[in-house]
């Protein structure tokens, strides 16, 4: 063999190789399972009790979420809503459920406000839940009618989507036993 023909059998045997690796057929990219909990967050998320990933799946969504201490914030909201009963009582929803993070971005005086006006709150709440379970792959390039009337939209793939380019989902699929739960980094509002 000579020195010429080494070296294009080399060169074509790097191209066997490189090609499937750069498809990505060698080294399959992480997407989202849509049978397990994924995201950044989720580490922050008590690793056993009612609170954890396991704990949260045998209770329906609100007292689920009563269970958390990163949604502490949001179930005060809940509460102050009236939707407990509303939310536990709902069969296979959505819910995108803003972090204690996401309510720390609004001054506390709108924070406060907001709290205070029952059908503000609701309107709010409301926007954030979905009349059905949704699927990470659903996720990818979703539109979904939320229970407050209007649509929110979801893009984004592998572990990484945003809703409404602008809330990104830091720990999603968590499930609670009649909802799919998908924590957010920012609070929605709903169009005007």
């Amino acid at each position: 063999m000579t020195t010429r023909s080494m070296i294009r059998t080399a060169a074509v045997s790097a191209a066997a190789i490189a090609l499937p690796v750069s498809l990505g057929l060698l080294a399959p990219a992480a997407h989202a399972d849509d049978s397990k909990p994924f995201g950044p967050a989720c580490s922050s998320v008590p690793k056993e009790g009612a609170g954890s990933l396991d704990g949260m799946a045998k209770d329906p969504v609100a007292t689920a979420a009563s269970n958390n201490p990163e949604l502490s914030t949001l179930v005060t909201a809940v509460q102050k809503a009236g939707l407990v009963d509303t939310l536990n009582n709902a069969k296979n929803i959505t819910v995108f459920a803003p972090s204690n993070d996401a309510f720390e971005k609004i001054p506390k005086a709108d924070l406060d406000k907001v709290l205070a006006d029952k059908d503000q709150l609701t309107k709010i709440l409301t926007y954030h839940v979905v009349g059905e379970k949704a699927a990470p792959s659903q996720l990818e390039m979703g539109s979904f009618k939320t229970l407050e009337g209007s649509e929110l939209t979801t893009k984004g793939s592998d572990e990484s989507f945003k809703v409404n380019d602008m809330a990104n989902v830091v720990c999603g699929n968590v499930q609670t036993s009649n909802a799919t739960v998908y924590i957010i980094d920012s609070v929605l509002m709903p169009p005007k």
